[in-house]
């Protein structure tokens, strides 16, 4: 069965975009504000720049962000392993020392 498809309108870089999509529309004028707030970033950095490369270098900046927090998320997830299986073998150890008696 197929999703629903909710139509919203969203403005990147001063023009009306109608966008199709799956998602909630809240969720796709959040994601159309990141675009339009780093397009226009990069245009404050560089000066007068065409539209067109303006929209690479926000694409650009953005898959960098992600690949930073996958990187940071994987990174994270192994530490938590190694934490959660140095902890496992700790009490292993403990539980399977003979005990004190008192």
């Amino acid at each position: 069965m197929k999703e629903a498809r909710s139509s919203v309108t969203v403005r990147i870089d001063g023009q009306e975009h109608t966008i199709r999509a799956n998602a909630e529309p809240a969720y796709t004028k959040k994601c159309a504000s990141l675009v339009d707030e780093r397009i226009h970033a990069i245009r404050s950095k560089s000066g007068l720049i065409d539209g067109h490369k303006a929209a690479i270098l926000a694409a650009l900046s953005i898959a960098d962000e992600y690949f930073q927090a996958v990187e940071d998320a994987q990174k994270s997830r192994q530490e938590v392993v190694s934490r959660a299986t140095d902890l496992t073998r700790q009490l292993e150890a403990e539980l399977s020392a003979p005990g004190d008696p008192e």
